[in-house]
């Protein structure tokens, strides 16, 4: 196995960021997840539209969105992207609520810290609209789940 280099650090060590202008813009599209565990109370009280901060999964959905087109001024040595599509998905399971943010792009670098991005933004807002009912609510297992374009090509987590 070939040793990969940390392409943030240069030949000193020193953090920098990548310069992308000499790559051509390709196709880009990212897949993160992550899940907000919660109570079967909980979600019956999600289901219902019933919570006193109003509707929690629209507040979500919007809320990764507008991260997803924020994440260079969240994470250092991010590129700002101009994004061609951001979908957040809320899907109800038996323990909580899944998060899925898919997030596409033509440019010279990936989107995957924009799906990232967006999946920990609306999971932390699922959290915050429902704390009052379940403090004891937890955001897991937020990671990448595959990517498509640049140079690295597809990737799909086993």
């Amino acid at each position: 196995m070939v040793a990969k280099t940390l392409t943030h650090l240069d030949a000193r060590g020193a953090m920098h960021m990548v310069d992308v202008g000499s790559k051509p813009p390709t196709e880009r599209r990212a897949v993160a997840r992550g899940k907000l565990k919660v109570s079967a109370a909980t979600l019956t009280l999600v289901r219902s539209g019933r919570t006193k901060k109003g509707d929690v999964l629209a507040a979500a959905r919007l809320a990764g969105i507008m991260a997803a087109k924020r994440t260079s001024d969240l994470i250092p040595l991010c590129h700002p992207l101009a994004l061609s599509h951001v979908a957040v998905e809320l899907t109800f399971v038996r323990d909580g609520i899944v998060i899925e943010a898919t997030v596409a792009t033509t440019g010279p670098t990936g989107v995957e810290m924009e799906a990232l991005t967006a999946v920990s933004v609306a999971g932390l807002t699922l959290y915050d609209m429902l704390k009052s009912v379940e403090r004891g609510a937890r955001l897991t297992d937020i990671r990448l789940t595959g990517k498509t374009g640049g140079n690295s090509g597809t990737y799909r987590a086993r």
